[in-house]
């Protein structure tokens, strides 16, 4: 399952057939990725360099180990809610500690082959946490987007959206123009369809504005990256990004939320375990959601257990480089698509794109104002928040969906996104139980619907179950079985449409068994599928010494009634 992807595009050869494409692509999509690195960091309460990072590191390890041969991995929008609270209370090294953590369970998910349970994921829950956060990414921009002097604003959302009305008055109006500028160009820009992408340009020309304000010193100055993130490497100080390549970093020695070294101890790993799984959860959904789109784009099929291991190993290796969490992105991956990308070596240039930019730009882009990450942003929330379709499961979807919706999208704003993806999980599970227990169902047979004599025998029951029979349904489809008719002395069960049996049902059926016998009632099973009987077998409901008695079909289930004389003429 390692490798899968790069292995395919060297068997069908078209990992260089397609190299100058692939370049050109990689090289497109680089230019996208830069902007959206840098500002998913910074909303996820970290400097941007460390978005970068994670778009150099992830970019690359995922591509070469994932499943997916056009995915396009780094730092995404669905991250961000669950990263800044770790940040606020355990800093950069609990967040890198979280990463390293997260990238071993979704190893796990890939080993013990979970991808194709994540990818049915219902529809409601998906949308219920994009919208949600999509809802939390927009609120926390008006911050940037209008200048607000905000000193603390908690953690929660509503205590945010508290500060961010107390501050109203400290508005900006510089910062407004820019944040409009730039916004509006990002709309204008796709309706031009110009091969430079809508990002780029627009931060190139917010950057240009910023640049009149700040070098005037009649107007008012403006904040950009420079002047707002600094660092310090190896005793070399300096503003914005530091034009340096991403360094080895031990997470743990690494500070934490109060300003010390985090340290590695099994209760700091107990306490970051539940936001890890979350993270893993969320880059799990994203990264395979993302494979199924691009699949549907370009024809190729992707191997679900190989990107999730990709995706473990690409995380692990990004928060020792000192990057954020990272997953496969869909509007990047389908930019690279839209490119001509089609083999791994696209996410390889975009990567090697964004890190020659570190080094050789760095200093120029420590002149993006603030307000400009803010507004593209603002942009990528409106994209992920699906309000159409979140409208239409509202409107149209069965009353279950969308209060399943609503659930998930209301804990993802207003509690916590971990509580959220429990509860998500949870509902999904219950919804796709009750839909099984609704579509499992036993019925009496009579002769308006079979034709053989044992149906019109008063001493015989036939029963038809059709379904799945597992702990939800099992009791259901069974309890109806145990108020026979005092004149029956034999119940026929038709399996031929049960497709699986758990072991709650199997203890339903042993229980059922030997209820009716206490009646002096006999159960004959027909039509089973020859795993269900060896399931039944290994449990011990069925053999010499049971009363459960097993055969082909109805005229077999005669002739052990009439050799058991248990029907009287």
């Amino acid at each position: 399952m390692l490798f899968t992807a790069l292995i395919e595009t060297v068997k069908d050869r078209t990992l260089f057939s397609s190299f100058r494409q692939n370049i050109l692509s990689g090289v497109t999509v680089g230019i996208v990725a830069l902007p959206l690195s840098m500002g998913l960091a910074i909303a996820s309460g970290v400097p941007p360099q460390h978005g970068l990072y994670t778009a150099i590191v992830g970019g690359i390890v995922i591509a070469i180990t994932g499943g997916s041969r056009v995915n396009i991995s780094g730092p995404t929008a669905a991250f961000v809610v669950v990263l800044l609270p770790i940040v606020y209370q355990y800093g950069l090294g609990g967040l890198l500690i979280s990463g390293v953590l997260a990238g071993v369970i979704m190893i796990g998910f890939g080993l013990f082959r979970l991808g194709k349970m994540i990818e049915v994921i219902p529809y409601p829950v998906v949308i219920g946490f994009t919208s949600g956060i999509g809802t939390v990414i927009a609120i926390l921009q008006l911050k940037d987007l209008l200048g607000l002097q905000i000193e603390h604003d908690g953690i929660h959302f509503i205590e945010k959206v508290m500060a961010i009305i107390d501050a109203l008055p400290s508005l900006q109006w510089q910062e407004i123009i820019i944040g409009i500028i730039t916004f509006t160009t990002l709309l204008i820009w796709k309706k031009l369809k110009s091969k430079i992408p809508s990002y780029f340009s627009a931060l190139i020309l917010g950057s240009f504005i910023a640049a009149i304000f700040n070098s005037s010193e009649l107007l008012p100055q403006v904040e950009t990256i420079s002047s707002r993130f600094s660092y310090d490497i190896n005793g070399i100080f300096g503003q914005g990004i530091p034009p340096v390549l991403p360094q080895f970093v031990l997470p743990w020695e690494l500070a934490g939320g109060d300003g010390k070294p985090i340290g590695l101890s099994w209760e700091m790993i107990h306490t970051l375990l539940s936001a890890a799984f979350s993270i893993a959860l969320l880059g799990a959904l994203e990264s395979l959601l993302c494979a199924v789109v691009a699949d549907g784009m370009t024809g190729y099929k992707h191997n679900p257990d190989g990107e999730l291991i990709g995706q473990g190993i690409g995380n692990i290796a990004v928060a020792f480089m000192g990057g954020v969490p990272a997953t496969a992105a869909i509007a990047r991956t389908a930019t690279n698509i839209r490119s001509g990308g089609s083999t791994p070596l696209s996410a390889f240039t975009h990567s090697v794109v964004i890190l020659l930019t570190i080094v050789v730009f760095a200093k120029w882009l420590g002149y993006v104002p603030m307000a400009s990450i803010a507004a593209v942003l603002l942009m990528v929330a409106w994209n992920m928040s699906e309000a159409h379709h979140a409208m239409r499961i509202l409107t149209k979807a069965p009353t279950a969906d969308s209060a399943v919706f609503a659930t998930c999208f209301l804990l993802t704003v207003f509690i916590d996104m971990q509580v959220a993806v429990a509860a998500g999980l949870a509902l999904a599970s219950m919804l796709f139980m009750r839909r099984m227990i609704e579509l499992t169902e036993a019925s009496v047979l009579d002769h308006k619907t079979h034709t053989h004599e044992l149906i019109n025998n008063e001493q015989v029951v036939v029963y038809d179950i059709n379904g799945p029979l597992f702990f939800g349904a099992a009791h259901k489809a069974l309890k109806i079985l145990s108020s026979v008719n005092s004149k029956i002395h034999t119940v026929v069960l038709d399996f031929a449409d049960v497709s699986l049996l758990d072991t709650t049902a199997m203890v339903n059926l042993e229980s059922l068994v030997n209820d009716l016998e206490n009646k002096n009632v006999s159960i004959i099973l027909i039509h089973v599928k020859q795993r269900l009987i060896d399931k039944l077998s290994r449990f011990g409901v069925i053999g010499p010494h049971q009363k459960l008695i097993v055969k082909q079909d109805i005229q077999e289930a005669m002739n052990v009634i009439n050799s058991m004389d248990l029907i009287n003429d």
